[in-house]
């Protein structure tokens, strides 16, 4: 299975496919998309939504992982947060796929096996588990990091979110060679 992860955000947003097979986790593509400063919100919103139209198309995941909306001190970017959400989720719900959200905690707890992780030790373990041969950036490795854990959700979905580095080290044939 395919899963495109999402971190939103109206100035960046960073994506991340891969696959999901038989235990193995193989890296598809990641980057992200820089939105112009100058641009209005409903612009942002509209790149956003065609970016991941032709991202979806082009890698036909089944589902989308994206990061829950969380508290900010500051109620205006949470607002803008939200407002990326929607553009996401229009996207994904137009092209027949699954939406599951994962809270930042969630996501970290589930690669780094530290719910409070930093975004470097999140880029780490990301780089580590899928053998990447460059360092992403942060919004990049969040967005992996959200597919990741989305694929380990799957395995076991009643079960709570665990550290993948523990998961490996029990079972190393997750990870392709």
């Amino acid at each position: 299975m395919i899963i495109l992860g999402i971190d939103p955000g109206t100035q960046l947003l960073g994506f991340g496919i891969i696959s999901y097979e038989k235990n193995h986790l193989t890296y598809l593509a990641s980057g992200y998309l820089e939105l112009p400063t100058g641009h209005s919100l409903p612009q942002k919103l509209d790149e956003i939504y065609h970016h991941l139209i032709r991202l979806i198309k082009k890698y036909k995941p089944k589902e989308i992982s994206l990061e829950n909306v969380f508290v900010h001190q500051n109620v205006k970017s949470a607002l803008k947060l939200g407002h990326a959400r929607g553009a996401v989720i229009l996207a994904g719900v137009h092209l027949n796929l699954k939406i599951c959200e994962y809270s930042p905690k969630e996501m970290k707890m589930a690669v780094v096996g530290n719910g409070n992780a930093s975004k470097e030790q999140v880029r780490f373990m990301v780089s580590k588990l899928l053998q990447l041969s460059r360092e992403p950036a942060l919004d990049e490795s969040d967005a992996l990091g959200l597919a990741i854990c989305h694929a380990h959700r799957m395995k076991s979905p009643r079960s709570s979110v665990k550290s993948w580095s523990e998961y490996i080290k029990q079972h190393p044939e997750i990870v392709k060679k």
